[in-house]
């Protein structure tokens, strides 16, 4: 009896043994990794401490493998505000013949021309290099890149046109080359990526008309082309896209003539940023259909009345300032929203006594903006009913209230009350603000100690104390 129990331990331990070597992870892998390692410079955070020689790579931090070989299949690195990695990405991950997902996401400092050892591995499918400093050119032969479902090189310094064989990676779902410097036009055979869901070009200097191309994109949910400088209409094709596209950010660009009625058929669209545009003439009627929409961003165009009355159950963010709008009441159902955040109508022709405004919730709130307006009364019925306010803006108007009635969340960063007709004293809650503005008002008294200019504090005949010039009130 001893004698099985004795060898069925030895047999136990012989196995958990040879499961703890095999466990471990190739050393092919290993050295890549570390031969990675070696090409960073700089890691403040240690983000790579636990990579060290003569280690099962397969428990270091950001790196996972696969059964049942324990082959390293994925890099996933990602910083954090005080974290970084400087350095270049080493060509020793040609190496990792499994690695099918490398993410390099928020490191910041990487820095180099595109990996061409991107090139070199098999089974690759999924590449995120996000918010670093690679620059350069796209590698004309990028399409040779034809097994991968996403390729995200956002927040980089990228330069130059797209080029054109990135028609060729057919199997994409994600294509993200925001927030780089590419110039040129959308390369047309980006019509061939049918199975994108997301196509984010957002944040570059690309130029000419958005291409006719999206018949073909009946799966896409998020399309980002904002902040370029791209002219002309909203293309019709675009229209098809209603059936599932939930995000369609095309602010910040040079984008003309009416907004297309097709717009309105986008049912399950979420956010819509038309803003800093040329778009002239009325709001569709249409977008009284857009029941779910969440943020929707007009602002600085030339669009003119009627506006339309939208049917949406909960508006998020709304932004339709500076255009050219007569609205003379902050909408209902923008007050009867119950998850609104951010309301932004400045110079949107409000005529009203902000005593009279009862929005059915004020606890989202974080920012408002009403400046430039015809709005009388007071705003400290509206602000103090609002917990977790960050900014308030309501300069250019009538209102008039005592300022020491106000009550200053911790929260609130900025207000600008400027040109009105506020009154009292500045209280030295005001102090941690980080923009503050009361010029052009009728408050008296000395100033609390701040950091704020003198410009904060100008027109106002009977305030007194720095940072104003003495001449100005003795």
């Amino acid at each position: 009896m001893a004698i099985t129990t004795f060898f069925s331990f030895s047999f136990i331990l012989v196995l958990s043994l040879f499961t703890l070597i095999s466990a471990k992870c190739h050393p092919d892998d290993e050295q890549a990794l570390l031969s990675f390692k070696s090409a960073i410079t700089a890691d403040p955070s240690a983000m790579l401490s636990s990579w060290k020689p003569a280690t099962d790579c397969c428990i270091w931090a950001g790196i996972s493998c696969q059964a049942p070989n324990n082959r390293v299949n994925s890099i996933s690195l990602s910083g954090q505000p005080n974290s970084y990695l400087s350095g270049t990405i080493s060509s020793s991950l040609s190496k990792l013949r499994f690695l099918d997902g490398i993410y390099l996401e928020n490191t910041r400092n990487l820095s180099g021309p595109f990996p061409t050892v991107l090139f070199h591995l098999p089974n690759l499918r999924y590449v995120y290099i996000e918010n670093n400093k690679l620059s350069g050119r796209l590698p004309t032969n990028i399409g040779n890149l034809t097994r991968l479902y996403a390729l995200s090189l956002e927040g980089n310094r990228f330069s130059g046109k797209i080029p054109s064989s990135i028609s060729k990676l057919t199997e994409l779902s994600q294509l993200k080359l925001g927030g780089n410097h590419f110039t040129g036009t959308i390369p047309d055979g980006i019509r061939q990526l049918k199975n994108l869901t997301l196509l984010a070009l957002d944040r570059n200097k690309l130029t000419g008309s958005i291409p006719d191309i999206f018949t073909s994109f009946s799966d896409l949910r998020v399309l980002r082309l904002s902040y370029n400088r791209f002219s002309g209409n909203i293309p019709a094709s675009i229209s098809g896209l209603a059936p599932l596209l939930a995000y369609l950010e095309l602010g910040h660009n040079s984008l003309s003539r009416r907004i297309p009625d097709f717009l309105g058929k986008f049912r399950a669209l979420d956010t819509l940023d038309l803003s800093w545009n040329r778009f002239s003439g009325t709001v569709p009627k249409t977008f009284g259909n857009l029941t779910k929409i969440f943020n929707l961003d007009l602002s600085h165009n030339q669009l003119i009345d009627p506006f339309p009355v939208m049917n949406v159950k909960g508006i998020e963010s709304l932004d339709l300032s500076y255009n050219k709008f007569h609205l003379k009441q902050i909408p209902k159902w923008v007050s009867s929203s119950p998850i609104i955040y951010s309301l932004k109508l400045a110079k949107c022709g409000i005529q009203m006594k902000l005593d009279d405004w009862n929005p059915s919730e004020t606890y989202f709130y974080d920012y408002i903006d009403l400046s430039e307006n015809e709005i009388n009364g007071s705003s400290v019925k509206l602000l103090n009913r609002t917990d977790y306010l960050v900014g308030f803006w309501g300069s250019g108007n009538r209102l008039k209230f005592n300022l020491e009635s106000l009550k200053f969340p911790a929260t609130l960063k900025t207000l600008d009350l400027s040109r009105n007709l506020v009154y009292g004293k500045v209280p030295k809650a005001v102090t941690g603000l980080n923009s503050f503005n009361v010029s052009h008002n009728k408050l008296c008294g000395a100033l609390p100690a701040t950091t704020f200019p003198a410009s904060s504090f100008a027109g106002n005949s009977c305030l007194c104390g720095s940072p104003l010039a003495p001449w100005l009130w003795k």
